[in-house]
């Protein structure tokens, strides 16, 4: 499996000719959905959901799909009918030949006075998992993690105890575009001394093999 990090949450899964984009939202390149035969999206926060770039991989590819929760699919399954799948906790998909799991439910609080929203997370192919907002363990080994390392909702003990908790082999940062290059040392160094695991990063655009 090929992982392509773009800006802030969006990651690109290569595999077999095929390919996976998860939360394309508006933080992400333009771009960061086209060619995808599947589409995740993990919640309705427009850094994750963007609807035009979605509309725009759909257009691009009429074979494309999309699989996230209600209030996302809501928006976009008139236009595009039979397209767009609901999921939720406990479900589990095929969707371009990946083998997709769905955990969590909730979005983390942001503050008590705001709603929280709905979140689902991602395990694909029993190794990779994309919690989305949420500090989710989906109970099952996971050797790669996408590690929301820094948001308005979290503080970094919260993000080091939830690498000690899902206890991957590796762990890769993503929700990083608040994320200054003068604080990342510290995050990389306070996660990578304390965490358990292998603490990772990729610059948007770059690319590794799992």
């Amino acid at each position: 499996m090929k992982l392509t990090k773009h800006t802030h949450s969006c990651v690109r899964l290569e595999k077999d000719g095929r390919t996976l984009v998860i939360d394309p939202g508006g933080f992400t390149e333009p771009d960061a959905a086209v060619g995808a035969q599947a589409l995740l999206v993990t919640h309705e926060h427009p850094d994750h959901f963007d609807e035009g770039r979605l509309r725009a991989a759909l257009d691009a590819d009429p074979e494309a799909e999309v699989w996230t929760l209600r209030s996302v699919a809501e928006r976009l399954a008139v236009a595009f009918p039979g397209r767009v799948r609901t999921v939720g906790h406990g479900d589990t998909f095929t969707a371009a030949g990946f083998d997709v799991q769905v955990h969590g439910e909730l979005h983390a609080v942001i503050h008590p006075d705001i709603p929280r929203v709905t979140n689902v997370g991602f395990l694909v192919d029993g190794s990779l998992f994309h919690p989305g907002d949420a500090l989710t363990v989906p109970g099952t080994p996971v050797e790669t993690l996408m590690l929301p390392v820094q948001a308005p909702w979290s503080k970094i003990s919260e993000v080091i105890d939830y690498v000690r908790e899902v206890r991957p082999q590796r762990a890769y940062d993503v929700h990083d575009a608040l994320l200054t290059d003068l604080a990342r040392p510290i995050y990389d160094r306070q996660i990578g001394d304390l965490g358990g695991a292998e603490h990772l990063r990729l610059a948007p655009g770059g690319t590794v093999r799992l």
